[in-house]
């Protein structure tokens, strides 16, 4: 009886715990070896991250949301809009 649970279960389970172990040692190594390399070659935001996030304007047409670093801007009335394409800003000029 002792025999077969040394055998059959706590083998295979102390096998598995040193394999996990031994593939999480290697996954921190290699998280420090390369930094900013994760999954989807994106690795997510990680806490502490300074990382600068684009800030998203709506077009005051169609609704779309655009990056406001890449948008086509207007000054209407002293107020900064942003447009996603030209057809949507002469849509609001003729509006």
């Amino acid at each position: 009886m002792i025999r077969f649970l040394l055998i059959r279960l706590l083998v295979p389970l102390l096998i598995l715990f040193f394999l996990r172990a031994v593939f999480r040692t290697a996954l921190t190594v290699f998280r420090q070896a390369h930094p900013g390399q994760g999954a989807a070659n994106g690795g997510g935001a990680k806490r502490g991250d300074t990382a600068p996030v684009a800030e998203l304007k709506k077009d005051p047409v169609c609704g779309t949301y655009v990056s406001a670093a890449t948008s086509l801007t207007r000054t209407v009335n002293g107020t900064l809009v942003h447009f996603c394409s030209p057809e949507c800003r002469d849509k609001y000029r003729v509006a």
